[in-house]
């Protein structure tokens, strides 16, 4: 039954790279796609844990440090709109910034 649910996962992780690859053009969507892979790599993480019954402090770490990339992230796009006027990630030109 475990290697059912690590496999879903590991497939919903592939899509989620899938959608990071082809959702270029939009930097929202590109985040919420990182998002998506960093909760299935959580959840992989949180079964694994269970599984070898270690403790759960490290996945409580991930959880901070992958709320904190997210955050990051959404300020970085919400200075880029400020300061662009869209999120569409060609019209950014980081060696003006």
């Amino acid at each position: 039954m475990m290697t059912v649910l690590e496999g879903i996962f590991f497939v919903m992780f592939f899509f989620g790279i899938l959608s990071f690859i082809f959702s270029y053009k939009h930097l929202l969507n590109m985040l919420l796609s990182l998002e998506f892979m960093v909760l299935c790599l959580f959840i992989i993480l949180f079964f694994y844990l269970n599984f070898f019954n270690f403790e759960q402090y490290f996945s409580m770490f991930f959880l901070v440090f992958s709320v904190c990339e997210g955050v990051l992230g959404l300020s970085i796009m919400v200075f880029l709109i400020r300061s662009h006027g869209n999120d569409y990630f060609f019209s950014y030109s980081f060696l003006q910034c």
